[in-house]
């Protein structure tokens, strides 16, 4: 009756292949440290050499495998660590999610950080540009679910509920200027009085001078 190959059950990587457990194996029996040491570099690159796609690998990858295939006995000067056999096969720890449901699921949590964010901001002018960002990022996750029904006053009314009341901007000045429009530029600022009556002061004398200019072709 044929006998199994004795090194059949040891093949531990079997990405590698049986030929691979086999050198790791002699080179883990080299008595001497310097050419078991000399040998396992040797043995990297015969892996690589043997399937190119690991030459992208890390190489510490390739030297954890190494150790893996030796069962861990691999003792040899190598450029990192010993891996902790304990690791091997521990199962990842569950990554935690976030708790609380989400107030308006089409805007999503991030909308929500934002708002707390905005809150925290004392300038007010700062604060305002953050609700007209907010507001405009609100307009498009609206607009991509309800097309038909949509106003800004409902945008206003989902921050004001958001932040429990302590975000406001005026509607009017929402609409009039098209605020939370995509293409609205975050910096925008009304003018003050003095720049709107400096603006008409300066459109005004600029028609006097056409004026007289017209007079003197005439004549």
């Amino acid at each position: 009756m044929e006998q199994l190959e004795p090194d059949k059950q040891r093949l531990i990587l079997k990405e590698y292949g049986k030929n691979v457990q086999r050198l790791v194996d002699h080179i883990t029996g080299i008595e001497d440290r310097d050419k078991r040491t000399a040998s396992a570099y040797t043995a990297i690159e015969i892996i690589k050499q043997l399937n190119p796609p690991l030459k992208q690998e890390n190489d510490q990858k390739l030297w954890d495998d190494l150790y893996i295939m030796s069962d861990f006995k691999l003792d040899v000067d190598s450029p990192f660590p010993m891996p902790e056999k304990e690791l091997l096969g521990k199962k990842p720890e569950p990554i935690g999610y976030p708790k609380g449901e989400i107030k308006f699921k089409h805007y999503g949590r991030n909308i929500e950080k934002l708002i707390e964010n905005a809150i925290q901001i004392e300038n007010d002018e700062e604060q305002e540009a953050a609700i007209i960002f907010i507001g405009q990022l609100m307009r498009s996750f609206h607009s991509t679910w309800n097309r038909d029904n949509f106003d800004d006053a409902i945008i206003l009314d989902d921050i004001k509920t958001l932040s429990k009341g302590k975000l406001h901007i005026d509607l009017e000045k929402v609409k009039e200027n098209g605020l939370f429009e995509s293409n609205t530029r975050r910096d925008f600022k009304l003018p003050t009085q003095n720049e709107h009556n400096h603006k008409n002061k300066r459109s005004h004398s600029n028609k006097r001078r056409n004026n007289n200019h017209n007079k003197k072709r005439r004549n």
